[in-house]
């Protein structure tokens, strides 16, 4: 393996810390949920005069500057009663999801009404918008992408999604948890084709951090430990938070081979309500595989700012078919890409043609 990553195509790569150990990794690549919250910003300031959430998953105190991996401390037992921040923040989300499905939003059907349909024009433009641009900007943080299309991402190796909860989590939650997630990577590896699924133990490649406020340091020394090379201005992202944010995904590809992702780590906010948190997993993990943008066109679609559909659609199984034929690669470049996803994606949705006896 190299000693230093090369750059992905339109991004910047990662410097690796003096001070780290482990593998050195290609740049990271953000996404970041924040749909939900859309009219959720319109909510009363509940945390008003309250401690400031800015630092939600950040040590308090100055920043700590060691990026050696703190190990966790397994016999953690989990608080009788949370915080008053993490109460503030339930209720804060909850009265969002609330909101949002009063305004119609959060959508759990698929999109299958005529309302919502699509054509094969549409597949192909979501697609590729979503494919081969970047919601942010690699190695930077939240700051947005720069709007030029970049080369194809996608896994290589079978994807092993691995669940890690925070001490907070209680057991009940944990295992409603596991079990979603264990019934949508089968549904994700029969959408792609791709080898997914939940493992059980340790090792994992694509790891699902639910984590609360009162996990913070759990989550910091995860982070720590999986990534010990995380650029700086991704540690400070993640030092302050913010509320409308209620989840992200990282994705890593390897040194020498920036194209394919090699580990992925997901953070989800344990106060989240039980729709928004399934909404979460949905989507960073969709996006963790390799469709990492978002669209205002993509309808219906989960990758989408406006927050109508909660969970996977029709048309985001058929962009994952799409991003995992055989036929595309990773490294590819739209111009190369296009004509073969105008083929595949008129194979999924053949035209319609009438019967010339009917007319």
């Amino acid at each position: 393996m190299t000693d230093k990553a090369e750059p992905p195509a339109g991004g910047l790569s990662r410097s690796a810390d003096p001070r780290s150990s482990g593998r050195r990794r290609g740049a990271e690549r953000w996404s970041s949920r924040i749909r939900p919250l859309a009219l959720g910003l319109t909510l009363p300031l509940l945390l008003s005069g309250c401690t400031d959430m800015a630092d939600l998953f950040g040590p308090k105190g100055p920043p700590q500057e060691s990026l050696r991996p703190v190990p966790r401390t397994e016999t953690a037992a989990r608080p009788e009663v949370a915080s008053v921040e993490s109460r503030l923040l339930a209720a804060y989300y909850a009265e969002a999801q609330t909101r949002d499905l009063a305004a119609g939003l959060l959508r759990q059907d698929g999109g299958g009404d005529a309302e919502a349909a699509h054509d094969r024009d549409d597949l192909v433009r979501n697609f590729e918008r979503i494919a081969f641009y970047s919601e942010h900007r690699p190695g930077a943080g939240l700051a947005a992408g720069d709007g030029m299309p970049g080369q194809l991402l996608r896994w290589q190796q079978p994807v092993r999604m691995r669940v890690t909860f925070g001490t907070s989590v209680d057991e009940a939650t944990r295992d409603d948890d596991r079990a979603v997630l264990r019934g949508y990577a089968r549904r994700l590896a029969h959408a792609t084709g791709h080898s997914i699924g939940l493992g059980t133990g340790p090792g994992g490649n694509f790891h699902v951090l639910v984590m609360g406020e009162d996990d913070r340091e759990e989550a910091i020394a995860e982070l720590r430990s999986l990534v010990p090379n995380l650029s700086a201005s991704t540690r400070n992202t993640l030092r302050t938070l913010p509320r409308d944010i209620p989840c992200l995904v990282m994705g890593f590809a390897a040194a020498g081979n920036p194209a394919t992702y090699d580990l992925a780590v997901a953070l989800v906010r344990a106060e989240l309500p039980e729709l928004m948190r399934r909404a979460c997993f949905h989507e960073e993990i969709a996006q963790g595989l390799g469709l990492r943008n978002d669209s205002r066109a993509a309808r219906p679609s989960i990758f989408n700012d406006d927050g109508e559909f909660a969970l996977l659609t029709a048309q985001d199984e058929m962009m994952l078919e799409i991003l995992y034929d055989s036929r595309l690669r990773p490294g590819m470049s739209l111009d190369e890409a296009h004509p073969i996803i105008e083929q595949i994606a008129a194979e999924l949705m053949p035209e319609v043609t009438a019967d010339a006896s009917t007319l």
